[in-house]
């Protein structure tokens, strides 16, 4: 069955169109992004900001060509954290409505943790059965999600990610260390206000899904260029993460952009991702009494568990 799973967050809107076979095996046929930044000024106004929302629906409209010439089964588009906190989402669903075709879902912080955990858990060679915590590090939101044989226990999301904090806390080239004291304050607070839900000292592991942290996971590499290869499954102690989060924090902005892995649309916001990573890394492994050294990088993350999902509603309606 093929399938185009579509994921619009706060900072980027990605594509995956993917034959599923019924063993839930996933081959790619298209995997594109595009950083449209529709959570711009969301934290502050309220509102989805008519210039985002044009990068956004311009991107729809590329999307719907491809899912068109690639003759898909089903279509599940996705929502996230902006789109959330908009007052003004319907003019957003509507425009992508008529683009698309499809209905998109504004999606609850619990099914958007489900489905992280489902794309995310499939780095692993077999089912867990021992608890794992999946980190899902977006542009306006984190999701924490524990999970075991393939089965989600406990989720939080929590209103922090890198778009959202960079505008909150980190105006500065580079962030100075008043922002970022500021900025890991209130990183140590949310992580505190998740832990209620999803209790940190019971994992026996952490994955890493999201821009944040595949970019820092490429620069602890060192690589010449982005490689999915290269990162999907990567493991990085506590102290490599530390150490390749700390150095992107401290970066200018046009040392930043020269990096060969670094994603123009991720130049503006890595110090955030990456302070809120190793901040979590880093809370995880002493609440595990350093059970936990280290966190695995996963280029599987929500958007294959869309895909995923919408195979399943194809074959229930059959």
């Amino acid at each position: 069955m093929r399938t185009a799973a579509v994921d619009c967050g706060t900072n980027s809107i990605r594509l995956l169109i993917a034959d599923i076979d019924y063993d839930g095996r996933l081959a790619d046929v298209v995997r594109l992004m595009r950083v449209v930044r529709l959570g711009q000024g969301v934290d502050a106004t309220g509102m989805l900001a008519p210039e985002a929302l044009e990068r956004t629906f311009a991107a729809v409209d590329e999307y719907a060509g491809l899912i068109a010439e690639n003759a898909v089964d089903r279509v599940r588009f996705v929502a996230t954290s902006a789109t959330r906190d908009a007052s003004n989402r319907d003019e957003f669903i509507d425009g992508v409505r008529t683009r698309l075709g499809v209905e998109p879902e504004v999606v609850s912080g619990s099914e958007e943790a489900e489905l992280s955990f489902a794309g995310a858990s499939s780095v692993l060679q077999s089912e867990a059965d021992e608890p794992i915590l999946v980190v899902d590090l977006g542009g306006g939101s984190t999701e924490f999600v524990v999970g075991s044989h393939g089965r989600v226990t406990a989720a939080r999301s929590m209103d922090m990610g890198c778009v959202r904090f960079t505008e909150r806390f980190l105006p500065s080239d580079p962030p100075t260390d008043t922002e970022i004291a500021a900025a890991e304050a209130e990183v140590g607070r949310m992580i505190d206000e998740a832990n209620e839900a999803v209790d940190l000292a019971s994992v026996r592991g952490i994955i890493g899904v999201a821009g944040s942290i595949t970019t820092v996971t490429a620069h602890a590499l060192k690589l010449p260029e982005y490689s999915s290869d290269r990162i999907h499954g990567a493991m990085l102690s506590v102290a490599e993460v530390h150490d390749a989060a700390t150095s992107l924090l401290h970066l200018s902005r046009s040392q930043r952009a020269a990096l060969p892995y670094m994603h123009p649309g991720r130049v503006d916001v890595i110090g955030a991702g990456a302070l809120i990573w190793r901040t979590i890394v880093r809370r995880v492994a002493e609440a595990t009494d350093g059970r936990v050294q280290g966190a695995l990088a996963s280029e599987h993350d929500i958007l294959d568990g869309i895909a995923l999902s919408a195979a399943a509603q194809e074959r229930v309606q059959k």
